[in-house]
C-alpha cells in the first residue's frame, strides 16, 4: 500500500495560518468598506445625534468616576433660622414648601460646610456661593431667566485634605420681586454653593422666600365696583363689591340686586379665580385656576330681592397680584359671579380685583 505524506493528511500548517490571516485581512477590508459606505449614507443631521450620544456617554463616565472617587458633601446653615419667620408655598412640582422669610433690609448670612466624605484629598477648580433670583417658566424653560445674581468666592482652585467651613454674607441684597410658586410660573430666590471639578460640578441649592408689603396700596382711598348685567326681558340684575383692593386676610363684601327675574334660577355662587399669564404677544399663554367657590343663594329669588355677598379670603390660597414682572409674567385675581338655572345654563360676570400684602 502506498504510504501517504503527512502533509497531505494534515496539510501545511504554515500555509493554513497564512491563508487564515489573509482571510482576516480580506474580511476587515470588506467590513471597513461597508462601514464607510454606511457613514457616507448618514445625513449630516444624524452626525449631530451621534455626537450628542458620545457626549452623554462621556458625561455618564465622568459621573461614574465621581461616584467611584466619592463626592464631597455640601451643607448650608443659615444664621438665625430657628427664630426667623417662615411661610408656606404650594408648588405644583415640588409640593408643600416651608421657607424662611427675608424682607426689607434683611441680610442673609450663614455657614457653609464642605465635608470630605471619607476621601483623603479632593482636587477642585474653586468653590463659590451665589445668591440668585430667578423666574422659571415651567412649560417653556427657554423663557426662564435670572433677574439678579450675586457671587462670593469661598476658596480658589486647590486641594482639600480635610473638612472645611466657610462663612458668607450678602448684605441688604435687592428684593425687587416677591417670591411666587404657581402652576406655570415660579419666582424663586435661592443660594447655590458649588465646587467645580475636572469631572463635573458638585452643588447645593437652598431656597428662601422674599415677601414685600405694599403699604402704598393700603393707604389709597377705596372705590367700589358696580356693574349692571342681564338678558333682555328675562333677567336684570346689578351687583356691587364695596372695595376694589383687598389684603390677603380681607373679606370681600357686596350685594346683588334682582330687578327682573323671568328665568328659574337654581342657585348663585361666587368664585375666586387666579389667572397666570406668561409670554409676550401672540406667544402669550394663560392658566386659570379656580381657588374657591362659595354659594350665595339657593333657589329662585323674587323681583326686588337683595342678596348680600361675604367671602373671607383668609382661607383661600392667594398671593399678591403681580403685574408684568420683567416682561415675563403676570398674576391676576378675578371674582366670578355665577347664576345657574334649572336647565343648568350658566350666566356669569367676572370682575378683576387687586390683592396686596398688608404691612
Amino acid at each position: 500500500m502506498e504510504q501517504m505524506n503527512s502533509k497531505e493528511i494534515y496539510g501545511d500548517k504554515q500555509q493554513d495560518k497564512w491563508l487564515s490571516n489573509y482571510n482576516i485581512v480580506i474580511y476587515q477590508r470588506q467590513y471597513y468598506s461597508r462601514l464607510q459606505r454606511c457613514l457616507l449614507m448618514i445625513r449630516i443631521n444624524d452626525y449631530r445625534f451621534i455626537f450628542i450620544y458620545i457626549i452623554n456617554q462621556l458625561a455618564q463616565m465622568a459621573s461614574l468616576l465621581n461616584m467611584v472617587q466619592g463626592q464631597p458633601i455640601i451643607e448650608v446653615n443659615l444664621d438665625g433660622i430657628e427664630t426667623r419667620k417662615h411661610t408656606r408655598f404650594q408648588d405644583k412640582q415640588l409640593g408643600a414648601l416651608r421657607l424662611p422669610v427675608y424682607s426689607g433690609d434683611d441680610d442673609i448670612s450663614g455657614v457653609i460646610e464642605v465635608k470630605m466624605n471619607k476621601q483623603k484629598k479632593i482636587e477642585h477648580l474653586g468653590i463659590r456661593v451665589e445668591l440668585i433670583g430667578r423666574i422659571e417658566i415651567l412649560n417653556d424653560q427657554k423663557q426662564s431667566s435670572d433677574f439678579m445674581s450675586m457671587s462670593r468666592e469661598l476658596e480658589p482652585q486647590g486641594i482639600l485634605f480635610e473638612d472645611k467651613t466657610y462663612k458668607f454674607q450678602f448684605q441688604k441684597f435687592e428684593k425687587q420681586n416677591e417670591s411666587y410658586y404657581g402652576n406655570t410660573v415660579r419666582l424663586r430666590y435661592y443660594l447655590k454653593v458649588y465646587m467645580n471639578r475636572n469631572y463635573g460640578k458638585v452643588q447645593k441649592e437652598v431656597d428662601f422666600a422674599v415677601l414685600i408689603p405694599q403699604p402704598e396700596l393700603e393707604d389709597q382711598p377705596q372705590t367700589s365696583l358696580k356693574l349692571e348685567v342681564g338678558i333682555e326681558e328675562c333677567l336684570h340684575i346689578d351687583f356691587e363689591y364695596f372695595k376694589s383692593r383687598y389684603h390677603l386676610r380681607d373679606v370681600v363684601t357686596g350685594k346683588v340686586n334682582f330687578y327682573l327675574v323671568k328665568i328659574k334660577i337654581k342657585y348663585m355662587e361666587l368664585a375666586v379665580i387666579r389667572k397666570e399669564q406668561y409670554g409676550q404677544g401672540p406667544q402669550q399663554q394663560t392658566d386659570n385656576e379656580t381657588l374657591v367657590k362659595y354659594e350665595l343663594m339657593d333657589g329662585c329669588p323674587q323681583k326686588g330681592e337683595v342678596i348680600p355677598i361675604r367671602l373671607y379670603l383668609s382661607g383661600v390660597d392667594i398671593t399678591p397680584s403681580v403685574k408684568n414682572v420683567n416682561g415675563k409674567f403676570s398674576v391676576k385675581y378675578i371674582l366670578n359671579l355665577i347664576l345657574v338655572d334649572e336647565d343648568d345654563r350658566r350666566y356669569f360676570k367676572q370682575q378683576e380685583i387687586t390683592i396686596y400684602r398688608k404691612k
